[in-house]
Order: structure tokens, then sequence, then C-alpha cells
């Protein structure tokens, strides 16, 4: 489903050319991390994890602020994202929370959950086949593309779970994890709206932030500098 999902949201999008330069620094960073992710979960006995990754880095160009990675590896980064993280360690912060949450498979717990609160069903195959549109909209939902109320405090204990290792991701890939709580900062003071927490899909940005320090020692024991 996230291969052919990739694929149609690639042939309706803009997606920049591959000389661009944001798109290799993109592939840059992403192989960077895809590096690290890979060693980390060697480390761990968790190579199944990423077993069949077939890892895919693109942009789009769009003026909304956001990123993703679906199952399999299969990365979007939106232009509009690109002025708040102002460089390659900020890109480093956004890249490595979205591939953390592919590797939790967060993605997919959001999917199940939301075929049975929603279907009332457990099973894919029966969810494509009695309402494949709706199935469709909800996996680009639980994907992080778009968003849904239904799942609130599912996805917020996600987000943060992914801020972690988010942070170790990037740390190992030799990105300053420090950067992320400066993102974080930029973001809070970009005069964008942010509902309240309980109302949000995502921590509120003080919340992320307090937990970014409060994961950042154990990030920096990762940390080597390239």
């Amino acid at each position: 489903m996230a291969n052919e999902a990739y694929t149609q949201f690639l042939s309706e999008s803009q997606v920049v050319s591959g000389y661009d330069k944001r798109v290799v620094m993109v592939k840059e960073i992403g192989g960077r991390i895809r590096t690290a992710v890979e060693q980390y979960l060697a480390d761990h006995g968790q190579s199944d994890r990423v077993q069949g990754f077939s890892w895919q880095f693109n942009v789009v160009n769009s003026d909304e602020v956001n990123a993703w990675c679906m199952p399999g590896g299969k990365v979007v980064v939106y232009t509009g994202i690109l002025p708040l993280t102002k460089d390659e360690a900020g890109l480093a912060v956004i890249m490595g929370h979205e591939i953390a949450h592919a590797v939790a498979r967060h993605g997919n717990e959001r999917m199940s959950q939301g075929l049975l609160v929603n279907l009332g069903l457990s099973s894919l195959s029966l969810a494509m086949g009695q309402n494949p549109t709706y199935t469709q909209q909800l996996f680009m939902q639980s994907m992080g593309i778009g968003s849904t109320l239904g799942m609130l405090s599912f996805s917020r204990k996600h987000e943060t779970e992914a801020d972690r290792l988010g942070l170790v991701f990037m740390a190992m890939a030799g990105y300053d994890p420090q950067s992320a709580v400066s993102f974080w900062e930029r973001m809070a003071s970009s005069g964008s709206a942010q509902p309240v927490e309980w109302l949000s899909t995502h921590p509120s940005h003080t919340t992320r932030i307090s937990d970014l320090k409060h994961f950042m020692p154990e990030a920096l024991d990762f940390y080597t500098r390239p």
C-alpha cells in the first residue's frame, strides 16, 4: 500500500528535480540517517524492522510545512519546511523524526487502530474490499499526510517516541542533536497558530522542547562530530 500511495503522491505533486541542491541535501542527509538507523537496529538485534525497506528520498514543491516517511523508507520533504530547518542539522531533526515513525511502525499502529475504531475491522484486505476509498484516506492520515482527530493521545505518544529516536538517529549520523531544540524554538516563534495540546495530534511546542532537553544526554552519547 505504501509503494502504491507513494508513487501516486509523486505523480500528483511537483517533484523537485534531482539536480536541485535541496534534493541533493535531502538525499545526503537521508543516506546518513539510513546508515545510522540500520546500525542502531543491528546493535539492538532489531534489523528485521527495516527488512525489505527500499529507501527513497524526494522533495516536493509545496508551501506546506511538512515532511513524512511511509513504511519501507519512502520519504518526502516539502519545500515549505526548509526556511525553518535553515541548515543540514535542522533538516536532520525533521528527517530523523519522520524516519523514526516508520522504524517504530507508528503508522502501522495508527492504521490498525483506525480500522478497528472506524470500520470495526482488523483485516486490511476486508477494509479494502468494503470501503477502499476510506481505507486509502485512513492510510494517508496514518502516515502523517493529512490529519484526524480520532487518535489524539495515541498520536502524541508516538510523536514523543519519534522525537527521542530521531535525536539518536541524527546524532549517530553526525548531526548535533542540540539543533533539535533550536529548530522547535523557531517553530514556536514562527507565528503559526497551534491548537491547545489536548486538541492536537502533536505535543505543544513547549512540551516538545522540554522533552527534547530531557532526552538530550542520551542522544549526545551517540554523537560523534564528523
